[in-house]
This record gives structure tokens, sequence and C-alpha cells, in this order.
């Protein structure tokens, strides 16, 4: 059994929450001084706790134990969006540092230890995932080269704050047995479902589309309407459409967002000329996207050729699903069991560092609850009663997973 002290996690968490802290929440964004400098405090705690720790040239912070050819690998990342809470990311980090130091603490010698990281960028503010696909080498140079933040910031000239590190750590399928992931859900059904676990199925895929149409400024007063070439209107039916019919062709777990509508001139008395809408939709099944995708393109297509605007639709992102490792679920459900607790299944609607390991190695996720599921804002919160509880259980089910490696 790895015994978890919880106070002890509890003040590691509140610790990493002081860089960039920002009235309840965190500011400190991927590559940051910040950031870099909250990496160095996590790889001096993951080198106290026996591990041999550093920080990588992509600004991954990895703790191995140098004691074993094979081991369980845990973690998630500690980079924020910009104002935002202080457990998205970093709560599964800690868990993985307390597992890991409670672990040792054992003596156990079953030739399956334990491995601790936190990946760089999950958050998207150059690259989405960048430290995860780093690790499982599935990023290209072209890709850093090319990828910059919403500002114009160049990924390239952010890694000069660790080019001195050494070349990026990689995920070795002989050594590496499984991932774990723990993570607040971000969303309310665990708090209303009263439910302290959840036990992620798998991870959404994620299809983004820019949609243009271009049409005719005409003045607003005096063009009829049934004259009109409105690049607005032509969008908003479209979006209507959407509205009324993704709920009948998609899934129970599909969810769709449209993110930004831009008119252009954008003037009160000018009929718009051109019209951008940004829109997305995720779903757990692949069959499901393209049902979505396939209609969103028939009506993209049908709009234009019945005129008198041009609607066209280009794809921006495209994230398979990934599905989660259900024996490793199970043997979460098994330790939640074990403390009473009972769980709840659910999709993950938002990306994580999972849905990229879960390509290359058996992978899971549990969730605790968020209260309000509040997340991505300063007021994100979990209890400390429901962080200790997870942690208990993610450290019996990781004590299952490596019980169950060792005797293979």
């Amino acid at each position: 059994m790895i015994e978890i002290d919880g106070a002890r996690l509890l003040n590691d968490l509140r610790t990493l929450a002081n860089f960039g802290k920002a009235g309840t929440g965190v500011d400190r964004i991927a590559l940051s001084p910040l950031d870099i400098e909250a990496r160095r405090w996590l790889v001096g705690r993951l080198a106290e706790a026996g591990l041999e720790a550093g920080l990588d040239r992509v600004g991954n912070a990895y703790g191995r134990d140098p004691t074993t050819s094979r081991a369980i690998l845990i973690g998630s990342h500690t980079d924020t969006v910009p104002m935002g809470g202080w457990l998205d990311g970093a709560l599964g980090v800690i868990y993985a540092l307390e597992i890991a130091r409670a672990f040792r603490a054992t003596g156990g010698s079953s030739g399956v230890g334990i491995d601790v990281i936190s990946f760089e960028d999950e958050e998207g503010t150059y690259l989405p995932c960048l430290g995860s696909r780093s690790f499982c080498n599935d990023v290209t140079d072209a890709e850093i080269s090319a990828a910059q933040s919403k500002t114009g910031d160049r990924l390239s000239e952010a890694l000069m704050r660790t080019k001195d590190e050494p070349a990026p750590f990689r995920l070795d399928p002989a050594r590496h047995v499984a991932y774990l992931e723990a993570h607040i859900e971000q969303g309310p059904r665990l708090e209303a479902a009263g439910r302290r676990i959840g036990i992620v199925t798998g991870l959404v895929g994620i299809r983004r589309f820019r949609i243009l149409a271009h049409g005719q400024a005409d003045h607003a007063g005096t063009t009829p309407m049934d004259m009109r070439k409105d690049a607005g209107a032509a969008l908003f039916r479209l979006a209507s459409r959407i509205a009324t019919t993704f709920p009948k062709i998609g899934s129970a777990e599909t969810v769709w967002n449209i993110g930004s509508m831009t008119l252009r001139p954008g003037a009160a008395n000018v009929v718009p000329s051109e019209a951008e809408m940004v829109f997305e939709f995720r779903d757990t099944q692949t069959a499901t996207l393209d049902v979505l995708e396939r209609h969103l393109l028939e009506w993209v297509a049908e709009s234009s050729n019945a005129g008198p605007v041009t609607v066209t639709a280009q794809a921006t992102t495209r994230i398979p699903p990934t599905a989660m490792t259900p024996a490793i679920g199970d043997a979460i459900a098994t330790a939640a069991a074990d403390y009473g607790e009972q769980t709840m299944s659910l999709p993950s609607g938002a990306g994580h560092d999972a849905m990229v390991l879960g390509r290359f190695i058996p992978s899971a996720m549990m969730f605790v609850p968020s209260i309000g599921g509040r997340s991505h804002d300063i007021t994100e919160n979990t209890s400390d009663a429901d962080i200790v509880a997870g942690c208990r259980v993610l450290a019996s089910a990781v004590g299952r997973v490596i019980a169950t490696a060792a005797a293979r």
C-alpha cells in the first residue's frame, strides 16, 4: 500500500501556486520566466524524492526512478492559461510527486518504479501539448519553427530560455509500462452527481473550421432586403441550421461551439461584405465526427450554390479521439471502492496530455470534482478533502498497476 501524506501534498500544491500567483489563481504561461522557475522548483522536489531529475530543452521536467528498468509514468502539466486556476494540470503533477515519494519510502523492490513528468505547454500558448508530443517524438522541427503565440511571440525564441538544457526526454516503451494522469474535471458532472472520483473513458476528438462568406457591401438604408448580398446573414442562417440539426445527428456527448463571428466592414449602416465564423465540434467517436463534418460541408456548399453569397469552409484543427485503457480504469475503480468511493465514468471534453500518450502506451485519466464546474479562471477550486481523497485513490490504483506489471 502506498500511503500518501495529505498535508505534504497540499503544501506542495500551494507552494507551486505561488509561482505566478494572481489572486486566487495563477498566471504562469508556458515558457515564461515564472513557468521555468516553477519547473526548476519541481526538479528540486523530484530530486529530494530520490529521482534522477532534470529539465529538458523543450521545458519538460522529468524525474526518473534510478533503481528500476521499468516504471509507471505519472504526470500532467504546470503551465496555465492567462489568469488561470491553481489546480489545472498542477494537481496531476503534484499527485505524481507525492505518490512517487511515498512509494520510494516503502522501499518497494518489485522491479517496477514510478517516474514523474510535467509536460510543457499543454495549454497551447505556442503549440498545444508541445511537451507530451516532444516526449513521444511526435512533433517536427518545422512545427516548432512556425509556432507562435496569439501575441506573435515565436516558440523558437521562447525556447532560448531552455537552450542549455539536455536534449528532449523521450518515451521508452520498454521502460514506461503505462501513463496515468489525474486532473480536476473542469466541468460540473462529478459535483452534480455527488461523486469524488471520475474515470475517463476517452478524450474527445476536435474538429475546427474557419468558415468565410463573401458578399457585397452596400448602403443598409437604401438597398432592398431581397437585393442584398449579405455575408453576415448567410453565416447566421448556417449557425441556425447547426443549432437545429446537430442535436439530432450527434451523440449524447457531442458538443459544439461558435467561438467567434466577425462581420466586415462592421458598420451599422453597411451591409456586410465579408463574414467569418470559427466553429468547432467535439465527440469521442470518429464516426460521429465524420457525420457532423459531412453535414456541415454539405450545408456550406448548399449555401454557396444558392447564392448570392459565396461560402467556404477551411479545416484548421483535426485532433482524433483517444480511448483510455479499460484495465487501468478498472484499477482506479477498484481502488476507489476500497476507500468507499463510488466512481463515475465520463469522457473528457477537453484535451489533455493523456490523449498524446494514449496513442503510444496504455493510459488512463482520473478526475476529481471542480467546485461549480469552474476552470481556466482564478475562481477554479477543489476542496482539500477531495484533493487528498483523489490522491489516495490514485496511489492505490498505481500500486495495483505496478503489481500487475511486476507479475508479467
